[in-house]
């Protein structure tokens, strides 16, 4: 029977000495010799406590100026909202007193009037594309040969107004809107969306044919 020869010549690997400094794993991927040791911890908490003013001043400016900008992108200049296109686009026109202001032959397209006073004010050939007379007083205002079409007159005062020849296509004049008194000779109110009453009197007073459409002011108001 043959003897089962064991050798115990394999000699046991040394333990690692407990003051070695240098790390266990020595491959590159798995060294920590980048981590900060707990000295330099230490050393950057303490000087951060010796000035903690300054650290908490720090990280305040910096929370401000976060804020900041996150607020300029929400919130824009109120009076912005209030300008519209042509010449006058640079000046608030939107709840303005312009009580016999001379806009004659204006470029004025989608300009904001809205909720302004505009009595004997003087719109004669101007461009008025899809302007807005929100809520406006147009008290005797000249509206003679402008180009009205697409223009707001929801809820505005109209009354004793010269629109002869205007071209008011398409223009909005729903709600409390008040055409009494007003010169509608050539007038074009193609598309004008108007009250009954408001239709009625003006078929009353409608005559004349509008110079650049061509069409007739009663078959444009759709009187009987």
């Amino acid at each position: 029977m043959a003897l089962l020869n064991v050798s115990f010549s394999s000699k046991i690997p040394p333990k690692l000495p407990l003051s070695s400094n240098k790390p266990f794993f020595t491959n590159s991927f798995l060294s920590f010799s980048s981590f900060p040791s707990p000295q330099q911890i230490l050393k950057r908490e303490f000087k951060c406590n010796e000035n903690l003013v300054f650290c908490l001043s720090k990280s305040l400016a910096k929370a401000s100026f976060f804020a900041l900008v996150s607020a300029s992108l929400f919130f824009v200049d109120p009076a912005l909202s209030f300008k519209g296109g042509g010449p006058y686009g640079a000046e608030v026109t939107r709840g303005q007193d312009l009580s016999g202001k001379d806009f004659s032959g204006k470029t004025l397209i989608k300009q904001d009037f809205k909720t302004s006073i505009l009595r004997q004010a003087n719109f004669r050939g101007a461009n008025l594309l899809g302007a807005s007379f929100f809520d406006a007083d147009l008290t005797g205002a000249d509206l003679s040969d402008a180009d009205l079409r697409g223009a707001d007159f929801s809820l505005a005062n109209v009354t004793k107004a010269n629109l002869s020849n205007a071209n008011l296509e398409g223009a909005l004049a729903t709600g409390n809107t008040s055409f009494k008194g007003s010169k509608i000779t050539g007038a074009d109110f193609t598309d004008v969306p108007l009250r009954d009453d408001q239709r009625e009197y003006l078929c009353k007073i409608a005559d004349g044919v509008n110079a650049t459409t061509g069409n007739a002011t009663r078959d444009t108001l759709l009187c009987s």
